[in-house]
């Protein structure tokens, strides 16, 4: 007999991202209709960047420093 929860969750998110996906891309669509500002646009996306590098950055430390407190061996062979 087959288990059906496995089932309605695959096909919820499949519909659910589905759709999302789709609004997402009409969304941007519309807007590319708008004749947004290049530069604005540009710079919005270096600071999402600059944000991305920045938090990796902590992650990697933060992890490392647990990783060295917990006594793990983080030496290269």
């Amino acid at each position: 007999m087959i288990d059906w929860i496995p089932v309605v969750f695959v096909i919820f998110k499949l519909l659910t991202l589905g759709t999302c996906m789709f609004f997402a891309v009409k969304w941007h669509y519309d807007q590319g209709k708008k004749g947004t500002d290049r530069r604005a646009v540009l710079l919005a996306g270096g600071k999402v960047a600059g944000v991305f590098m920045l938090t990796l950055l902590g992650l990697g430390l933060c992890t490392f420093a647990l990783a060295r407190m917990l006594g793990l061996d983080l030496s290269l062979p």
